[in-house]
């Protein structure tokens, strides 16, 4: 683990680049189906809603096992990855670039969902991220998302599946305080692991998982 504080180093470009190259193996150690995480959402959607996909990857597990009942956009930076997203979930809608670049229309989905994506970007960016979603997200839309429980200043990893990989991330009282601030109303939280599968051996690592709902009658941002 090294400190990310290279003014020389663009980290975004190094988180893409480094998963154009890592795909095949990254895709291979992550589990083939979506657990019951999902589920705290999907209850509550109706078959045929919006959802956006923010740090899709392949496209596997949990593009694909939402496309099954709703319309899903992914959005991932790799565009290795949406290469592979595509092929893997040939009827959902995929856009290769920064999410914090890209634009959608207000109100224009029903749910947002971000597994194990958000650390990928400069912490300092994550509260507009929130607010980006917030915009994004219809009235009575829904965020789940897994963040991270420790506050940690950005660093890399030289040995991610081949390549030097960047993470940058809040904790969790962090994340709710931002979430609350920006006007959403917190309703669940729990734990999941790392998504990878048993042959993969990596660390177990606990990530908290966040449902919160952009209110019906929007009142607005800080």
């Amino acid at each position: 683990m090294k400190p990310a504080n290279d003014p020389t180093i663009d980290y975004k470009v190094l988180v893409q680049r480094g998963y154009d190259c890592c795909a095949v193996s990254y895709h291979e150690a992550r589990k083939n189906e979506a657990g019951p995480e999902l589920d705290v959402l999907t209850m509550r959607l109706e078959d045929g809603a919006t959802v956006l996909d923010i740090g899709c990857g392949t496209g596997v597990p949990y593009t694909r096992a939402l496309a099954q009942r709703f319309n899903v956009t992914g959005v991932d930076s790799s565009s290795e990855m949406i290469k592979q997203a595509k092929a893997n979930v040939p009827n959902g809608k995929f856009i290769q670039g920064d999410v914090m670049s890209i634009e959608f229309p207000r109100s224009s989905f029903n749910s947002a969902v971000a597994f194990y994506s958000v650390f990928h970007l400069p912490r300092q960016e994550h509260a507009d991220l929130f607010l980006r979603i917030y915009d994004w997200l219809k009235p009575g839309g829904y965020l789940l998302c897994t963040l991270t429980r420790s506050s940690q200043q950005a660093y890399t990893e030289d040995d991610f599946f081949g390549v030097t990989m960047y993470w940058s991330n809040y904790g969790l009282e962090d994340y709710i305080e931002i979430l609350t601030r920006i006007g959403f109303n917190l309703l669940e939280t729990d734990v999941i692991d790392h998504g990878y599968t048993e042959a993969h051996q990596a660390p177990y690592e606990k990530h908290p998982l966040v449902l919160a709902q952009k209110p019906t009658a929007d009142r607005g941002t800080v």
